[in-house]
């Protein structure tokens, strides 16, 4: 019997206020409610590092921007967002890089908990979504992603990806599909 987890990826405040789709926050709260419901364990993502950002080397493009602009002044917290914060029964794991598993025990954690099927959700699609997919499929895990409960400023990116990249290695579904009919299937 396969064994799921749905994964919450980098849906932290400061990511969150970037995005302008009202209705996302909603959606991905009906996909954990439907998780919870199907007794399948919600796990959370986040990406935060040490003060003083030793993880991050000057030529990462993406993260030597945030330890440069650091260096300047205090950043504000960036907890994972309030309307859809973990309860104390989840997993929370810290991430260093893009990826759920780069620098992180998330690995650890779903071999250890024998769980074979992530149920991906987040922002972006095109950076945590893509990165965690490409690193679940070369780790064995069947993979879902729910389409509308992930996000990404490009909207372009965002539809190539979930229409033509992700399907060569994921299942691709609305929450209200994986909801609906189609957990019952997962679980």
């Amino acid at each position: 019997m396969s064994r799921s987890v749905l994964l919450v990826l980098d849906v932290q405040s400061l990511i969150v206020e970037r995005y302008t789709d009202q209705d996302y926050l909603h959606r991905l709260g009906q996909a954990v409610g439907a998780a919870r419901q199907a007794g399948i364990p919600v796990w959370y993502a986040q990406v935060a590092f040490r003060p003083g950002f030793p993880e991050i080397h000057p030529r990462n493009k993406m993260f030597g921007q945030l330890a440069a602009a650091a260096q300047r002044g205090p950043m504000p917290p960036n907890e994972i967002h309030a309307a859809i914060a973990p309860q104390p029964e989840d997993v929370v794991v810290t991430k260093k890089r893009v990826s759920a598993f780069a620098g992180s025990d998330l690995q650890t954690l779903l071999r250890a908990g024998e769980f074979d099927h992530v149920i991906l959700t987040g922002i972006s699609t095109s950076g945590v979504v893509l990165s965690t997919v490409r690193e679940a499929a070369d780790l064995d895990y069947r993979i879902t992603v729910l389409a509308d409960a992930c996000a990404d400023l490009d909207p372009e990116v965002h539809r190539v990806l979930l229409e033509k990249v992700f399907p060569a290695q994921a299942e691709v579904l609305s929450v209200a599909d994986w909801a609906g009919s189609a957990i019952h299937e997962l679980v």
